[in-house]
């Protein structure tokens, strides 16, 4: 098995242990706006973005812990890569300039257009 399917150390994962993207992968940030206080910034919700890192360990969504809604389930941060002309249609820099955000797995879906 590569190391993929066996996880850390040759261990078989259980279930959801594994991240659900990778390095590369294109995303888009789900548009949804949910009632109360989120960590995901309005202006990205939408916007296509590239996975720059997996955030390792795994780690409790703390969107869920504040409400307390938890109960101790875990899932993966991404680092996600922006450009910024996609952010704002207008943006007059480099079109080499990315912002990048650390974004709690739920936030995020495939984008399978590319």
């Amino acid at each position: 098995m590569n190391a993929s399917v066996t996880g850390f150390g040759g261990m078989v994962p259980a279930r959801g242990e594994l991240p659900v993207f990778d390095t590369g992968d294109a995303v888009i940030i789900s548009d949804r706006i949910p009632i109360g206080h989120y960590r995901m910034p309005t202006y990205l919700r939408g916007k296509h973005g590239t996975i720059e890192a997996v955030i390792r360990p795994m780690a409790v969504n703390n969107e869920e812990e504040a409400y307390g809604h938890n109960a101790g389930s875990k899932g993966y941060y991404y680092r996600v890569s922006i450009p910024m002309t996609g952010i704002w249609a207008n943006y007059a820099g480099s079109p080499k300039d990315r912002i990048l955000i650390e974004i709690f797995e739920n936030w995020l879906e495939r984008n399978t257009n590319v």
